[in-house]
């Protein structure tokens, strides 16, 4: 199974995909360098062959000490050497700038400078596994340009019928029942390798994606998300090339295309993804609409169920959505893309999810509620979680949850309601303010006041209790309540008190 890529040719989190070097944008045609050596009518010669099934794109022809600023590579140099009269150890950095620009091979002219392929032009090319072709006098340079531009067009053309049949089946795809999945599935007939869509999440929505490391590929997702539609990733090990990009027609990718080819794309593979991925965009347009209408359904039936209208919603969301006896509503908000993200998510798996004011509301199972709030606050979310509620009265479930979702910071990302309820009054209100609070409300006590006004209000007001935990005398109690209440104005017999005064010696 394919675990990582150990070695990558190309790997970039900002690669546009108009101009991929390993894939499959701007691919030009291609033959084997053995396709122009087995012309008879141009009597070349193979010297040294390490790779006859280099692919070659053009014929340069160059005299210069050093060819190699005007190539691109894919090319076969023609020279007759006239540079190069009396070289023995100069060779090797010449073949060495050939194989690094990445030339199909070296044609050397013979019967002018050289009689013969110099000894010296020969071994470099076999230590640097560089093809080395002989091209005899009689044998006009401009004739190998010719023939290997005519063997180029021919392919050319043997392309263009193929891209033609593929783009009409991938096409056709495209118009039935589950277009994504067809288009896939066409796609990968002209592959050696794996294709799949990727939700942005990375979880698989078509396709296969065969012996890919997709924890890697996810990573590269996250990495150029931001990027929107203009980022893609070519991930390359010998002998096998990975390509994943965005697919979309708008500036956030709506998925992403993974395609593998064992070696380099040929033109037809290329010109077959660029298709491919042209089609899925318009498919995925095409749902986005579908999609954006059931949502404004499920946000009204989700107001219905709030309101107490458990039919009218049913009906409305037209689908058998069987609502188990005990519900809970969960409140999330945060980032719009993350929001989004987890919309997609949760609307395939629960009952119903909905989007209000930008606020994403989930009904779900009381037993699964903690799961999905987990699994929220993991896409970057704040999770309120209200109370169990039935599915004909949501109303109190919801403004729980909205009154949970209020408690949430970045410490606590998840709030479940009914904590908030063991925990008192105290957990409704932030801890700077409710210190903020306490420092004022009990500012003009001393310490000893503080100890036996937290003693009465444990003890529920029994100075008895309290003289016997500080051992004083009941006289001295009275006092210092006296004091106490005098300090802050108020009387300790009133309920009201009790708890305010409670509450901020809990919050000092």
């Amino acid at each position: 199974m394919r675990q990582r890529w150990p070695r990558r040719t190309r790997s970039s989190h900002g690669i546009r995909a108009q101009s991929m070097v390993d894939g499959y944008a701007k691919l030009t045609p291609m033959i084997p360098l053995s396709a122009v050596l087995s012309e008879r009518g141009l009597s070349l010669t193979a010297v040294h062959l390490p790779r006859p099934d280099a692919q070659l794109r053009w014929v340069a022809t160059s005299e210069l000490v050093d060819p190699t600023p005007f190539l691109e590579g894919g090319e076969l140099l023609l020279t007759t050497g006239l540079a190069t009269t009396g070289w023995r150890s100069q060779w090797i950095a010449y073949v060495a700038g050939l194989r690094d620009v990445g030339v199909a091979g070296l044609g050397i002219g013979t019967g002018l400078t050289h009689r013969k392929p110099p000894r010296g032009l020969i071994r470099a090319c076999e230590e640097l596994g560089v093809n080395l072709v002989e091209v005899p006098r009689p044998t006009a340079f401009v004739a190998v340009s010719r023939r290997a531009a005519d063997l180029l067009e021919q392919e050319q053309e043997r392309t263009a019928r193929i891209v033609l049949a593929l783009q009409r089946r991938l096409t056709v795809a495209a118009a039935g029942p589950e277009p994504s999945a067809a288009i896939l599935q066409e796609l990968a007939k002209s592959l050696t390798g794996a294709t799949c869509l990727l939700a942005p999440t990375g979880q698989v929505v078509a396709g296969s994606p065969g012996d890919l490391d997709l924890s890697e590929i996810r990573d590269r997702i996250r990495a150029i998300r931001s990027q929107g539609m203009h980022a893609a990733v070519t991930l390359s090990e010998p002998g096998y090339v990975t390509i994943l990009q965005p697919i979309g027609l708008k500036q956030r990718p709506e998925s992403y295309l993974v395609t593998g080819t064992t070696g380099r794309p040929t033109e037809a593979q290329g010109r077959a993804v660029s298709t491919a991925a042209v089609l899925l965009a318009l498919v995925s347009e095409q749902q986005r609409d579908k999609r954006e209408s059931r949502r404004r359904v499920a946000a009204r039936a989700f107001d219905l169920l709030v309101s107490g209208d458990l039919r009218t919603a049913q009906l409305l969301l037209e689908r058998d959505v069987s609502f188990p006896p005990k519900l809970k509503v969960l409140a999330a908000r945060g980032p719009a893309d993350a929001i989004d993200d987890a919309l997609a998510i949760v609307e395939k798996a629960i009952p119903l999810a909905a989007l209000v004011n930008g606020e994403l509301f989930v009904v779900s199972p009381a037993a699964g509620a903690e799961r999905i709030a987990v699994e929220l606050a993991g896409l970057g979310l704040y999770v309120g979680v209200g109370d169990t509620a039935k599915p004909d009265n949501l109303g109190p479930g919801r403004t729980t949850a909205t009154q949970a979702l209020a408690q949430t910071s970045a410490a606590k990302p998840i709030v479940q309601w009914a904590r908030v309820v063991r925990e008192g009054v105290a957990a409704l209100v932030d801890d700077k303010l409710a210190a903020a609070f306490a420092a004022s409300y009990l500012g003009l006590l001393t310490d000893e006041q503080l100890e036996t006004l937290q003693s009465f209000l444990r003890h529920h007001g029994s100075r008895l209790k309290v003289a016997a935990e500080l051992s004083l005398h009941r006289n001295t109690v009275r006092n210092r309540l006296h004091q106490i209440e005098h300090q802050l104005g108020v009387t300790l017999n009133d309920p009201q008190v009790r708890m305010t005064a409670w509450f901020a010696l809990q919050s000092r």
